[in-house]
């Protein structure tokens, strides 16, 4: 079963989240909480969203997989997307569709809503996820390099007043 997440997942997707980040060796990078989930997904202002796999297990439901996402939009489009932060499904429960079946709940969702696109970032070494992901049809975008800027860069940056140059843009 796919479900819209509610405030009594948060624990199970908070552990999934740190599942994952130990999945793909950075436990020590991962510090949500379950406050902080649930003030994104809950809060007055969510930006983000949460779908939860279950599957019964000795009677009960289990929390196996989740998805966390938020909207993108593509200005060349002129139409929103999805951008897919986190996929992960507890190692027990792969191989019997769950990712594809979180995956396929974000496609139907891009399409009922018109958006035009669903993106996610795979870790160059996930060979099994690249490969699940292209029977898909997904597609590397090859031609991008992600950039980023956290901690001590983020805070220089975010530190210093804008100075444009002569002729350049405001």
């Amino acid at each position: 079963m796919i479900r819209t997440a509610t405030e009594d997942d948060v624990p199970a997707i908070v552990a999934m989240v740190h599942e994952l980040a130990e999945y793909e060796r950075a436990p020590e990078e991962c510090h949500l909480s379950e406050g902080q989930l649930t003030t994104a997904l809950f809060g007055p202002a969510p930006a983000l969203f949460s779908h939860v796999a279950f599957v019964e297990d000795d009677g009960r439901d289990e929390p196996a997989g989740c998805a966390l996402w938020f909207l993108n939009f593509s200005t060349w489009r002129g139409v929103h997307g999805i951008y897919l932060e986190d996929l992960f499904v507890r190692p027990r429960y792969r191989g019997h569709g769950l990712g594809r079946a979180l995956l396929a709940r974000l496609a139907a969702e891009c399409v009922e809503r018109g958006y035009g696109r669903l993106e996610w970032s795979v870790l160059d070494w996930n060979a099994p996820a690249i490969g699940f992901y292209r029977t898909l049809g997904a597609v590397p975008m090859d031609e991008w390099t992600t950039f980023r800027l956290d901690g001590a860069a983020l805070t220089a940056l975010g530190s210093t007043e804008p100075t444009p140059t002569r002729g350049t843009a405001r």
